[in-house]
């Protein structure tokens, strides 16, 4: 934390000792060291022969962690373990993000991709593969489905992938693709679609493919929407969750579900997540206050403490 706080929040440089000194902590002591420490010296994490279940404890998981903490492909376990990943994740057409048939899942290809960019990857060819693949499988109107029908909130990888991605390298169509995607998300007000879905107002860490208004903000200000009137109610959800101390708690852990999703696991209890977490629930979080801090900030918004302000 105090590496991405150096760097994304106080915008100190690479070449700063104190950023230098956390970047080499960081696999060394803290979270990323914990979850290293339980890596196979082959590169995969619980099970060889699956690097997705269990759920969220496999490879998969674990990977898109790590690639929020400030790894990069530069960390020789990094680097073994992502080849292993796109080597077993191949996506029809030199992609990544397929299962073992090739086929393409939309919330795995948007994960990998962004986990891919943020660890250096951005070079690779399998990336801009996969990049067109989201451009071609979004819904014409804007936007995808993880079930490949219509389009929902909830779907929000295939933006944060572009949203890690270098804009000089997009193309038209991505162009095309990410605005459309994210005008859905503002008409939506990111919370309105049919029923109020509680989950959707607690915040969580780590997120891997659910969604929560505090993700559809790190999305929408990352791609540079933060000043749109719309996200009006986000924002004050936001901004009344702070603790006096400047801080925000984290809700819950995944899975959070409710409605019918919850009914389905109670009916298949063997298919329920094996939930993982870097700090409780109901407590004040770092994580959730790095991200809380950095969408302010990106939307140029009031987001120091406001006892250090006075």
């Amino acid at each position: 934390m105090r590496y991405l706080t150096l760097t994304q929040l106080l915008g100190r440089p690479d070449r700063d000792p104190e950023v230098k000194e956390s970047l080499r902590n960081i696999p060394r002591t803290g979270w990323a060291a914990e979850i290293l420490s339980e890596r196979d010296a082959g590169g995969w994490w619980e099970r060889p022969d699956s690097l997705y279940q269990p759920k969220y404890h496999a490879t998969n998981w674990r990977l898109l962690v790590l690639s929020d903490l400030g790894l990069t492909r530069a960390n020789p376990e990094i680097r073994r373990s992502c080849k292993l990943w796109m080597d077993r994740f191949v996506l029809k057409g030199g992609g990544v993000g397929g299962n073992s048939t090739g086929r393409g899942h939309h919330c795995v290809v948007g994960n990998m991709v962004r986990a891919l960019l943020q660890f250096g990857y951005g070079d690779d060819p399998r990336i801009r593969v996969s990049l067109d693949w989201l451009v071609k499988t979004a819904d014409p109107k804007g936007g995808w489905s993880c079930f490949e029908r219509g389009r929902n909130l909830d779907s929000w990888e295939g933006l944060s992938a572009f949203a890690a991605y270098p804009r000089d390298r997009w193309t038209p169509a991505m162009t095309g693709c990410v605005d459309r995607a994210a005008e859905f998300f503002l008409e939506k007000e990111l919370h309105r679609q049919g029923e109020r879905y509680a989950p959707w107002y607690r915040f969580h860490y780590p997120v891997h493919y659910y969604y929560d208004l505090l993700v559809g903000l790190e999305v929408l200000t990352a791609l540079g929407r933060g000043g749109d009137p719309r996200l009006a109610f986000a924002w004050d959800l936001l901004e009344g969750r702070r603790r006096k101390d400047g801080r925000w708690v984290m809700d819950a852990v995944h899975p959070d579900v409710e409605g019918s999703l919850a009914e389905w696991f109670r009916a298949h209890p063997s298919r329920r997540p094996t939930p993982f977490t870097l700090e409780p629930a109901g407590k004040p979080s770092k994580m959730i206050t790095f991200r809380a801090l950095r969408s302010l900030q990106r939307a140029g918004r009031s987001w120091l403490d406001p006892e250090t302000q006075a």
